[in-house]
């Protein structure tokens, strides 16, 4: 895929390596909002731009989706310089101008808007030429699960809740993600923010700390692989369906996480299944 620009042609790898140096650099907005400027943004990177503008109706109004995008990246590159990690927080919103919606005497609302922008990376990581079989997973989960740790902010979540969150292989630079999201200029919401995720830092910890005393291992004790064989069965749907219900077993404390107890588990499971 080649991009002409001003009679200029230039390939979509060309155009990649040097928009990550973009992302790379010490402020990232800066040259990513002169893209936009000039138009090159729009033909790059439509979903971002699309989330450019502030729609107002009957005295509600939602924030410039666009400018929040800059200030997440600009955020996140403050704190790490994962390229995949700062191409998440660049596209994390992307679903939200599709999800927009205005709700008389409620005003606009983005529901779902990060499970619809996670489906979204497919096409852009083969639009770009992404590494694709590297890194997609992790920029779409990401994405799709940017919002769950906020959601166990409270003195009300319960261990099984912290503990899927553990489950989540890049929980560190998930709770990354989370915090460079927060883009309020209000002083008190800021701190109020601050202290909610030092909260949840605390729960994952006390949860860590139960778990190691009950010899809690972070990783189920059984594999596809091992299903597949003891089964004599080829990948298919049904192992998937297999692994979650084990899964959901695990986290719910239905079994102990331990390979005696999830193989017996999973034999009377396959009997139903397969």
């Amino acid at each position: 895929m080649n991009i002409r620009f001003y009679n200029i042609i230039l390939s979509i790898e060309r155009i990649i390596y040097e928009f990550n140096k973009i992302l790379l650099s010490n402020k990232p907005s800066t040259g990513i909002f002169y893209l936009y400027k000039i138009g090159l943004l729009s033909i790059i990177l439509p979903e971002v731009r699309n989330l450019k503008g502030i729609e107002n109706k009957k005295k509600f109004k939602h924030k410039d989706n666009f400018i929040h995008t800059l200030e997440v990246v600009d955020n996140i590159s403050r704190y790490t310089n994962n390229l995949w990690l700062i191409w998440a927080a660049l596209l994390h919103d992307i679903g939200k101008s599709i999800t927009k919606k205005y709700i008389p005497n409620i005003g606009w609302t983005f529901h779902s808007h990060e499970l619809i922008g996670s489906k979204m990376i497919i096409s852009v990581f083969e639009r770009l030429k992404l590494p694709k079989k590297k890194y997609i997973k992790y920029v779409k989960n990401i994405i799709k699960y940017s919002s769950r740790p906020i959601t166990l902010i409270s003195y009300t979540a319960t261990d099984s809740s912290i503990r899927r969150l553990l489950f989540y292989d890049d929980i560190e630079d998930l709770i990354l993600m989370c915090q460079s999201d927060i883009t309020t200029k209000n002083y008190i919401k800021k701190i109020q923010y601050k202290n909610n995720f030092n909260l949840l830092k605390l729960k994952l910890k006390k949860v860590i700390e139960k778990d190691i005393k009950k010899k809690w291992v972070y990783s189920y004790p059984i594999s596809g692989y091992h299903l597949m064989k003891i089964f004599g069965i080829n990948p298919c749907k049904e192992i998937g369906i297999i692994k979650n219900i084990l899964k959901y077993a695990i986290l719910n404390g239905i079994i102990p996480n331990n390979f005696e107890k999830a193989n017996l588990f999973i034999l009377e499971i396959g009997k139903k299944i397969l």
